[in-house]
């Protein structure tokens, strides 16, 4: 068989992996965003104008001959008349048949089946769109009440509303993301339980009836409504509540004749252990791994054999779950910045040993606001939970992702949080939590490690990894670090004989001398500096990352969606002015002041750079923007 991998990063190269382990030839894509990425490098994948162009994809598999698609997850994966397009072609599509994707496309139908099939569903209100019948729905279900995309996942087009005030700009955000997104902008209201888990069943299916359920995953760690740690199986259930969401998700695997991977996400009342259907992933999950650590399957095997026709084997009625498994997804984000998008090029990387990296990126590889912050994933599993927690305690300490910020540190902190400790972490934690702040430069520890890189004949003290070769020169008493901001911090590091060796491991840090650059992991977090050289030094003035005072700028690089406001409008706090789009999320900056707009200096569909000047007012009164 030929498979055409129609999508990108880490899914496409994880979809490579297996299917070339089982003899089939691949065929990867890409975009001219995309064209230096090392899945189109790995794959020698062929450009199209767009990941979502569906006549350009079936095109590209007729001309090359395959016989079969696998979608991956995102893009088109979950689009009905994409596989059906993919079957009409003549190719096997590799996931569900299309009617089990049309059936499971919509919210709102779903619902619906999983009521007809015996599922718990959650109360909630979609006869009508309308915004005044929404609103009307929203005030008797009770507030707080979540607005949802009907036709879409991964985070998009979801808002939580605690009052009837917040109702309106809500809902047109969410139906805004969702159009942008989905193509389609209804929505559902829903009762927003006030400690919510997020537990989901993975299933398998073949084209012979049968439908098994693989265990459970614990997906609670969420920011705007986008997982950010997962685990299997999920921990503290009931036997009654396991249980149930088993047969729950087998019911409706059956009722809608599922013949591939999949998944029925829950959500589980943290106090009475209730669940309630939420959505059912016709697709490979993102936190697939962590199932396949505790069950010793390729799931991505699975799926083509269901596919190819082939039945599955009895045996997989009877998987128990063996050990335990975390996944951190390592994401291009600023955590103390609000989870931004960071933007940049990974110049040095070290994964640690004994982990799974499942990962799009190498060191090289640039990162853009076109596409999904996610870059990789670090799975890991051990004998039990604790064993799989101090695994991965491990695994952050070690890597190191040079150029951009990432979630690893955050990850890190995380792990010694109680909640996730116990088990009792709901998908409302990040929101009831103060959030980790930036560390302070670890200047003193980075030229430490410099300095003491010079003297090592091995790299075991430090735990230095890379290039460790120097021209012999003269000890060097005054070190200027220049951190990613632009400020440069002036040093003075130890000499060899001054520094105490303690029985604590030292961080983890990579030196290289010929590049002048040190990267160091601090709890999790990767700090990288350029050492700078003295005429550097004295004429250097730290870069205004600012912007105009009082102007809006954009806090990353976007792209321009909206823009509510013209030169002369009054604005108040609050008011939204510009809404940008960067790695598929929407942010509104608003005013944190009263002002009269001056000039608007972007229009919609401008691509902008970070820190690029939108909106200018004629008084200083209104702020910097805040992102929402």
């Amino acid at each position: 068989m030929k498979i055409l991998i129609a999508n990108r990063g880490e899914i496409a190269r994880r979809i490579a992996r297996t299917a070339t382990a089982l003899g089939h030839d691949i065929v990867g894509i890409t975009t001219s965003q995309d064209r230096r990425s090392v899945h189109a490098q790995e794959l020698r994948a062929i450009e199209i104008p767009s990941y979502l162009d569906a006549d350009a994809l079936l095109e590209v598999a007729v001309a090359t001959h395959c016989t079969a698609v696998h979608p991956g997850y995102g893009f088109l994966s979950e689009n009905a008349d994409f596989a059906q397009a993919v079957v009409d072609a003549g190719l096997t599509w590799i996931g569900p048949h299309p009617d089990a994707i049309r059936q499971m496309g919509s919210k709102i139908n779903a619902r619906s089946l999983a009521e007809s099939a015996g599922v718990p569903v959650i109360p909630g209100y979609s006869a009508s769109q309308t915004p005044d019948d929404l609103r009307r729905a929203a005030n008797e279900i009770g507030y707080p009440v979540l607005i949802k995309a009907s036709a879409g996942g991964g985070g998009r087009g979801i808002r939580i509303v605690n009052n009837d005030a917040a109702f309106g700009r809500a809902l047109e955000e969410a139906r805004t993301e969702a159009q942008r997104s989905f193509g389609d902008d209804t929505v559902i209201i829903e009762r927003f339980v006030q400690q919510p888990r997020h537990i989901e069943v993975q299933l398998i299916g073949d084209q012979h009836g049968h439908v098994y359920q693989l265990g459970t995953r614990e997906c609670s760690v969420q920011r705007r409504y986008q997982k950010l740690f997962e685990e299997a199986p999920a921990p503290r259930l009931s036997d009654t509540t396991r249980a149930g969401l088993h047969n729950a998700a087998v019911q409706l695997g059956r009722a809608v004749n599922y013949d591939s991977a999949g998944t029925v996400e829950f959500v589980v009342d943290g106090v009475t252990g209730e669940f309630f259907f939420l959505e059912m992933n016709t697709r490979l999950q993102v936190e697939h791994p962590v199932t396949e650590a505790v069950t010793g399957l390729d799931l991505v095997a699975l799926m083509i054999d269901s596919a190819c026709g082939e039945p599955l084997a009895d045996s997989l009625a009877a998987i128990t779950p063996v050990g335990h498994a975390l996944e951190a997804r390592i994401a291009a984000e600023h955590v103390a910045a609000g989870f931004m998008p960071s933007i940049g090029v990974i110049d040095m990387l070290h994964v640690p040993e004994h982990v799974r990296w499942d990962a799009g990126v190498a060191e090289g590889s640039e990162i853009t606001p076109h596409f999904d912050s996610m870059i990789a994933k670090l799975i890991v599993s051990a004998e039990d939970r604790p064993a799989a927690l101090n695994a991965m305690r491990h695994a952050l300490d070690e890597l190191i992702v040079s150029g951009v910020h990432t979630t690893s540190g955050f990850h890190r902190w995380l792990l010694d949080r109680p909640e996730l400790a116990t088990s009792t972490v709901s998908t409302t934690l990040l929101d009831s939590i103060e959030m980790p702040n930036d560390i302070d430069e670890p200047v003193e520890i980075a030229a430490r490690a410099w300095n003491r890189a010079q003297h090592l004949t091995t790299t075991s003290t430090w735990h230095a990894i890379g290039e460790l070769s120097f021209t012999p020169h003269r000890h060097e008493h005054h070190l200027g670090l220049r951190d990613r901001s632009g400020e440069i911090h002036e040093v003075h590091p130890p000499s060899p004989d001054d520094i105490n060796i303690s029985s604590e491991p030292e961080p983890h840090a990579i030196v290289r001398a010929r590049e002048r650059r040190i990267a160091i992991n601090i709890n999790g977090t990767t700090f990288d500096y350029d050492i700078v050289s003295r005429t550097e030094r004295w004429a250097a003035n730290p870069r205004d990352r600012s912007g105009s005072g009082g102007g809006v700028t954009s806090p990353f690089p976007a792209v321009i969606a909206e823009v509510r406001v013209a030169p002369g409008d009054e604005v108040h706090a609050g008011d939204v002015l510009v809404v940008i789009e960067a790695m598929k999320m929407l942010h509104s900056l608003t005013a944190d002041g009263a002002g009269v707009v001056h000039a608007v200096h972007a229009n919609v569909g401008d691509q902008v750079a970070g820190g690029a000047l939108l909106v200018t007012f004629e008084t200083d009164q209104s702020a910097t923007p805040t992102p929402q």
